[in-house]
C-alpha cells in the first residue's frame, strides 16, 4: 500500500507545478505602482495634491537650472468637483523638444537622471510620469502637456499612460504657432483634498523659496493667491557629471561594467569608467589582484572581479572630486530664511564635502532666531527639496536631536523651545532616500556625523549672540536700578559734600558703567568657546 502511494505522489507534484508555471507572469513598472501607489507619496488624497505639484516644481527648478534661467513658476489649483482637483503647473524652463514629450510623461523609469552623478532634484525618473499615474488612476483624465522651446512653435499633448507596457497612449498631438515663449505647462486632474497646515502645499511652496530664494513663484489656490517673491538675483553654481567612484562600486555593479565598457584593457577600463583613476593606480590595483593591466574586461571571471572589489576597499583612493555638487552658499541660504521668516539674527555654514559608498555630499546649516520666529521649526532639505513627511526616520532629524542645546544657551527638549528655525540642506549627486517617495533621508553614520558638526559650528555663532543679548539686557538692569537711585543718592551726596547734584550722577554713572563691564568680563570668559574647549561641544 505504502509503494502505490509512493507512485501517485509525483504525478501530483508534476500536475501542480504545470498549473504554477503557467500562473506566472511578468509585470511592468506601471503596474507594479499602479498597485503600490503609496510608495510614490500618493498614501491619501491631502498628500497626493502635494505629491503631484512637488513633483511639477522640482522638475521645473532643475531645467531651469540647467539652462541657467532664473525660475519663474505658478501653481495653480482649482476644485472642479468633490475632492476632484485641476492642477496647473508652468515654468520658463527650455521647454521640451517634440520627440521626448511622450516618453517623459507617459513611461514610468524613463529620463536622463538616472544614470547622470550630477546633483539635481530628481534621480529615478518616476516623479512626474507617476503623477500622470496617479491622476489617470482616480479619475481616469489625461495629463495635457504644453510646452515650447522658444522656436514659435506650440507643442500640445493629451496622453494617457499603458500601464500593462508602460508605453504613453498619445490621445491628442497638436502645434500651432505662438509667441517667442519657452517652457512647459501641466495640467492634471486627480483626486485630493486641499488643506493648509505644516505638511501642505502652501508650506511646501513657502520652504521652496526658502531653500531656492533665486526663484519667483505665484501660488493661486482654493483659499486665495499667494507669491512668494525673488529674493536673489544670480543661481547657484552649476554642478558638474561625474564617473562614479570605485570606492562605492559593489561586486555585481562592477561586472556590468566590465561587461559594457568600451576599454579594451583592464588599465584603460580603470582610468575611463572611474574619476579620479589614474595610470599608476590602475597599475596598482592590476597587481593586487594579480590581474595583467592589458587583458580584456571582458575576460574577468568572476572570482577576479570579487579580488578587485576587496583590493579597492584596502586602498586608499583619492576622493571624488566635488565639483558635481551645488551647495546653496551661505548668502543664499541666509537669503531665504530673512526673506521667508524676518528673524532678528540668521547665520549659516557650508561644511567640507565628504563622501559615502562613494558617492560626494556637503551638508548646509542655517539658524534663524527670534523676529517674526514665533515658534521652532526645523526645515529639512535634499538638493534644495523640501522634505514635509517621515520626519521621525530621518538622519537630518536623528542628527538635530542629539545636540546637547542647552550648551549653547538654548532652551530645548531634544530640540529648541524658543523661537529657533534650523535649516539642514544636504546635497549629494545621489540623495540616500528611504523610499521612491523621497521623503526622508537614510541613517547613514558619516552623513549624521556631518549634520551634528554643522549644526554644532552654527549653533556656537548663535550661542555667541545669545549671550551679547544676555549682557547687554544685564548692563541695561544695572542702568535702570542706577536711574532710580541716583537723583537721591546724588541730592544727599550735595548736602553733605557741597559738590553739585548733576557732577555725582556723571561719577556714579561712570563707575557703575566701567564695573559692570568688569563684571560681565568675569562672567563671559567661557562663552565663547571652541571645538574641544570647556563648554564647547566635541566634535
Amino acid at each position: 500500500m505504502a509503494e502505490v502511494v509512493a507512485a501517485k505522489e509525483p504525478v501530483n507534484v508534476t500536475k501542480t507545478a504545470q498549473q504554477m508555471g503557467e500562473e506566472q507572469r511578468e509585470i511592468s513598472i506601471s503596474q507594479f505602482f499602479e498597485k503600490n501607489r503609496h510608495l510614490l507619496g500618493y498614501d491619501n488624497k491631502a498628500k497626493a495634491l502635494l505629491t503631484i505639484i512637488r513633483e511639477g516644481v522640482d522638475n521645473a527648478l532643475d531645467a531651469c537650472e540647467e539652462a541657467r534661467i532664473l525660475p519663474d513658476i505658478s501653481v495653480k489649483l482649482e476644485e472642479v468637483d468633490k475632492e476632484k482637483f485641476k492642477i496647473v503647473i508652468k515654468d520658463n524652463g527650455p521647454g521640451i523638444v517634440k520627440k521626448q514629450i511622450p516618453n517623459i510623461f507617459g513611461k514610468l523609469l524613463y529620463g536622463s537622471k538616472f544614470h547622470r552623478l550630477k546633483q539635481q532634484r530628481g534621480q529615478q525618473g518616476i516623479g512626474v510620469s507617476g503623477a500622470a499615474l496617479y491622476a489617470q488612476l482616480t479619475t481616469g483624465e489625461p495629463l495635457e502637456i504644453v510646452t515650447s522651446t522658444g522656436d514659435g512653435k506650440l507643442h500640445r499633448y493629451k496622453q494617457k499612460i499603458d500601464v500593462k507596457h508602460n508605453q504613453p497612449v498619445i490621445l491628442e498631438d497638436s502645434a500651432e504657432d505662438t509667441e517667442k515663449w519657452h517652457g512647459v505647462r501641466l495640467t492634471f486632474v486627480a483626486e485630493g483634498v486641499y488643506r493648509e497646515g505644516k505638511q501642505s502645499v502652501l508650506e511646501y511652496l513657502k520652504q521652496v523659496a526658502v531653500a531656492n530664494p533665486y526663484a519667483n513663484i505665484a501660488f493661486d489656490s482654493p483659499s486665495g493667491k499667494t507669491e512668494f517673491k525673488r529674493g536673489a538675483d544670480h543661481l547657484p553654481k552649476e554642478p558638474k557629471e561625474i564617473q562614479p567612484h570605485l570606492m562605492g562600486v559593489e561586486v555585481g555593479i562592477m561586472s556590468r561594467m566590465l561587461h559594457d565598457t568600451k576599454a579594451r584593457t583592464m588599465a584603460t577600463f580603470f582610468t575611463a569608467e572611474f574619476s579620479r583613476i589614474g595610470t599608476l593606480t590602475a597599475n596598482e590595483i592590476c597587481k593586487k589582484a594579480s590581474i595583467d593591466p592589458k587583458i580584456s574586461p571582458r575576460k574577468i571571471s568572476d572570482q577576479q572581479v570579487v579580488e578587485i572589489v576587496k583590493v579597492v576597499k584596502e586602498m586608499k583612493l583619492i576622493r571624488p572630486p566635488t565639483d558635481c555638487l551645488s551647495p546653496l552658499g551661505e548668502k543664499l541660504i541666509e537669503s531665504g530664511l530673512k526673506k521667508e521668516f524676518s528673524p532678528e539674527w540668521v547665520a549659516s555654514i557650508s561644511r567640507p564635502p565628504e563622501v559615502y559608498r562613494g558617492f560626494p555630499f556637503q551638508v548646509e546649516v542655517g539658524i534663524a532666531y527670534g523676529g517674526g520666529i514665533t515658534e521652532p521649526r526645523l526645515l529639512r532639505f535634499a538638493n534644495r527639496v523640501p522634505l514635509l513627511y517621515q520626519q521621525g526616520d530621518c538622519a537630518i532629524t536623528k542628527g538635530a536631536t542629539e545636540i546637547d542645546w542647552k550648551r549653547y544657551g538654548i532652551e530645548s527638549d531634544k530640540f529648541p523651545t524658543g523661537p529657533v528655525v534650523v535649516f539642514l540642506h544636504l546635497a549629494s549627486v545621489w540623495v540616500p532616500f528611504t523610499s521612491e517617495s523621497k521623503e526622508a533621508i537614510a541613517n547613514y553614520p558619516v552623513i549624521i556625523k556631518e549634520i551634528k558638526l554643522g549644526i554644532q559650528e552654527c549653533a556656537r555663532k548663535l550661542s555667541l549672540y545669545l549671550s551679547g543679548m544676555r549682557r547687554a539686557q544685564r548692563q541695561a538692569e544695572r542702568l535702570a536700578i542706577f536711574e532710580r537711585y541716583a537723583p537721591e543718592t546724588a541730592k544727599a551726596l550735595e548736602e553733605l559734600t557741597g559738590t553739585s547734584a548733576k557732577k555725582i550722577i556723571d561719577q556714579i554713572k561712570k563707575i557703575v558703567t566701567e564695573k559692570g563691564s568688569e563684571i560681565e568680563e568675569e562672567e563671559n570668559e567661557g562663552d565663547e568657546t571652541g571645538p574641544g574647549e570647556p563648554g564647547g561641544e566635541p566634535e
